[in-house]
């Protein structure tokens, strides 16, 4: 079992995504996901913030260098790839693509790792976090 194999987490609230809210891909992604998620299941953490940097290092990730974002989701919490394919097969529109979750993560994760290295170079880099629009600030926590 991998340290970044999904885990228990019955106490966390489902469909919390926590995520690296000074990453210009990252704060891309959390706009994708607002986009798309008309039935507002998802709310964000950056782990920037003081309860995105709790969870973080109660499952593991290095709230100053992290290798990964997460999501909570049916009382697990899942990294890497698996995170990204579980928010993706809950939206209408990328439903399909939560299929790819049966590939092996062994094959999955080396392509999310080089993403995740490479995200500052490749994408930028914020000072601060995203801001919410007023309309989504309550899907927004800290």
């Amino acid at each position: 079992m991998s340290r970044w194999s999904p885990k228990p987490a019955p106490d966390e609230p489902d469909g919390l995504i926590l995520f690296d809210g000074v990453c210009v891909f990252c704060s891309r992604w959390v706009r994708f996901v607002l986009k798309l998620d008309r039935a507002r299941r998802f709310r964000f953490l950056p782990i920037q913030s003081p309860g995105g940097r709790e969870l973080a290092v109660r499952y593991g990730i290095d709230p100053d260098a992290p290798e990964t974002n997460a999501v909570v989701w049916n009382g697990e919490i899942f990294f890497k790839s698996d995170a990204a394919l579980t928010v993706l097969s809950q939206l209408t529109e990328t439903a399909p693509l939560g299929a790819l979750k049966l590939a092996p993560r062994g094959l999955r994760d080396p392509v999310y790792d080089l993403i995740a290295r490479n995200r500052y170079n490749l994408f930028g880099r914020t000072e601060t976090c995203m801001v919410p629009t007023p309309e989504d600030r309550d899907r927004f926590m800290v």
